[in-house]
């Protein structure tokens, strides 16, 4: 049988570049498997790792960075909000989030970025095309993954952005981001909501790690979505969540959250190499990654 995937990288050297991801737990993460697809497709001379930085240890990290010299690095949690104050400087997104998820070495010069919405609009439209992104959604919870993906559709043209979260305060610090389209809206408000909006979208981690099944937990009734919508469960793990199931069983167009992953990494990719990312070998990577995982 023909490689699928063959690795074009010459042997590691010690002209071989190296790119991190940090974060406190990290050895679930995918990025290793993600990034190190991209270079072995696109035959550079880079490798990438995940190192585990125990939260309160940022800044030293941000030290190695700059004395290692690292090529890039990613950024997890619980360390988002804090590298954001010790990079040299914010590209807008990031400054607006106060969260960094991707360092790139510009000049010399440590530039914080945050590729999660951007990541999850390029998918979206990979998915299910640009018309997704207009007209009005609903962003389930106020988590990073949700502040990142209402400032996104606000900048994305989304007529109007909803944001529900059981804490009202939250929901209205992420609706902000959304400028003029966003607002926040009280959960007893969130059925009349979702039936009337173009896009739903959960982002909280409901479903996250477990078999799917009819009775597994779903973050908001599937009877209230139909036919003529689409959405997003931003949860990866399991590929298909009991939520997407059920939607999908309703004739609804529903999309699980790899997209948004593979995406966020591939403009990782881009700013730090400055070329286009082999997405297609990302993504196979992240779903031969995710088989080999067990569900709780």
């Amino acid at each position: 049988m023909a490689e699928t995937n063959p690795d074009l990288r010459p042997p590691v050297s010690g002209a071989t570049r190296l790119a991190a991801v940090i974060g406190d737990p990290v050895r679930h993460s995918l990025s290793p498997a993600l990034l190190n697809a991209a270079f072995a497709a696109t035959g550079m001379d880079w490798t990438f790792v995940a190192l585990e930085v125990a939260a309160g240890n940022t800044a030293r990290a941000i030290d190695g960075l700059r004395t290692l010299g690292l090529a890039g690095l990613s950024v997890t949690m619980p360390h988002k909000g804090a590298v954001a104050s010790l990079v040299d400087r914010c590209d807008e997104t990031a400054e607006q989030l106060a969260a960094v998820n991707c360092v790139a070495v510009q000049d010399g010069d440590l530039v914080g970025h945050n590729t999660d919405g951007d990541g999850f609009i390029d998918g979206l439209v990979r998915d299910a095309g640009r018309d997704a992104v207009r007209g009005t959604a609903v962003v389930l919870g106020a988590g990073g993954a949700a502040r990142a993906i209402t400032q996104a559709l606000g900048k994305s043209g989304a007529a109007e952005v909803l944001v529900a979260n059981r804490t009202p305060d939250r929901a209205e610090e992420a609706a902000l981001l959304a400028g003029s389209a966003g607002r926040a809206i009280p959960m007893a408000k969130t059925v009349d909501a979702v039936r009337s909006a173009n896009l739903v979208v959960n982002a909280t981690p409901v479903g996250m790690g477990v078999d799917p099944n009819p009775s597994g937990p779903t973050p908001i009734n599937p009877d209230l979505l139909q036919v003529g919508q689409v959405v997003v469960d931003l949860v990866y793990h399991p590929l298909e969540t009991s939520w997407l199931v059920e939607v999908r069983r309703r004739g609804v167009e529903a999309y699980g959250g790899l997209s948004m992953l593979v995406f966020q990494a591939a403009r990782a990719f881009s700013l730090w190499t400055g070329r286009e990312a082999p997405v297609e070998a990302m993504e196979i990577a992240a779903r031969a990654a995710l088989a080999s995982r067990p569900s709780i």
